[in-house]
């Protein structure tokens, strides 16, 4: 169920998006509005579970994860345990940044975060002792083109 926002609530969410190191003054003065009005809203939209956390964005070139894969996979396995085994098999990974079940002809796609192919190899090996898989598929991203954790309030 979608939470109704007004104007100033999407306005303070788009800033935020973008940056939370701002003072909350400073960000009532970017949306037009005065500090206790903009506290009081941002405090509501994190209880409502509309803000769900904060975190640094790290550079990863930099920090030399130089490789993103996006991991096709195909399993001929739907059962419960064997869910179970590859979800906890990808939450330990912390490789694997985003994981995504698929309908269609692919179940499961992930964004896969290595400093090289070699450190690719070594995590698939990994994931395949761990969980049985049917098939998988790994493209190497050539070059980010966008990435953007914002939605388009």
């Amino acid at each position: 169920m979608a939470v109704r926002l007004d104007e100033l609530d999407r306005k303070i969410l788009l800033q935020l998006q973008q940056d939370t190191t701002p003072s909350i003054e400073d960000i009532a003065k970017t949306v037009g509005s005065s500090k206790t009005p903009v506290w009081n809203r941002i405090r509501k939209m994190r209880e409502a579970g509309i803000i769900t956390k904060e975190v640094a964005v790290l550079d990863a070139d930099t920090l030399g994860f130089e490789a993103c894969f996006f991991v096709l996979i195909r399993t001929s396995e739907h059962e419960a345990a064997w869910q179970a085994d590859f979800l906890k098999a990808l939450r330990d990974r912390p490789e694997v940044q985003e994981a995504h079940r698929l309908a269609g002809d692919i179940d499961y796609i992930l964004k896969v975060r290595v400093r090289n192919a070699r450190a690719y190899d070594a995590f698939y090996q990994a994931l395949i002792s761990e969980v049985r898989v049917h098939n998988v598929t790994a493209l190497l991203s050539m070059e980010e083109i966008k990435s953007t954790t914002s939605l388009p309030l």
